[in-house]
């Protein structure tokens, strides 16, 4: 439609919580340069055919699931050489937990929305590498927990 125009994948936003800090303390995830959301992940379906269905397939969603997978590069503070916060929590602090605690939130949202998509979710921390001319990578795909929740974005 000539009244509608595509938004720019470099205007999302997505941030950790960080619950060993005050309730609501979210950190930006800096570096990000490729992102993947695929809303399909662990749905499950089962067949529903009957005599009835006079030969035609049908099948009756029974579980949702998402996942969301961020792409970047590793990235530090060029004073203080320390991790940038919402990378080093993810990898320092998320990633290593196990059982009940191995859930935490994330959020995501365009540029020009109002509203975050909140996560409870896993992580799975990814590769990180780099060759003679290239600078370190870093990835972690999170896995949605339950159903997502919406989020007004502060003033």
């Amino acid at each position: 439609m000539a009244d509608t125009r595509p938004i720019d994948a470099r205007g999302w936003r997505f941030e950790v919580e960080d619950t060993d800090a005050a309730p609501d303390a979210w950190l930006p995830i800096a570096g990000i340069d490729t992102w993947n959301y695929n809303p399909s992940e662990n749905e499950e379906t089962t067949e529903t055919v009957a005599f009835d269905s006079d030969g035609q397939y049908e099948q009756d969603v029974m579980q949702r699931g998402a996942s969301l997978s961020l792409e970047g590069k590793y990235r530090i503070n060029k004073t203080t050489k320390t991790r940038d916060p919402g990378q080093a929590y993810i990898d320092n602090d998320w990633a290593e937990r196990l059982g009940f605690e191995s859930r935490n939130k994330i959020r995501y949202r365009h540029e020009t929305q109002t509203v975050w998509r909140v996560w409870e979710a896993t992580v799975s921390p990814g590769e990180q590498g780099g060759g003679n001319n290239d600078k370190t990578s870093w990835s972690a795909t999170f896995t949605r927990c339950g159903a997502a929740t919406a989020m007004s974005v502060a003033p």
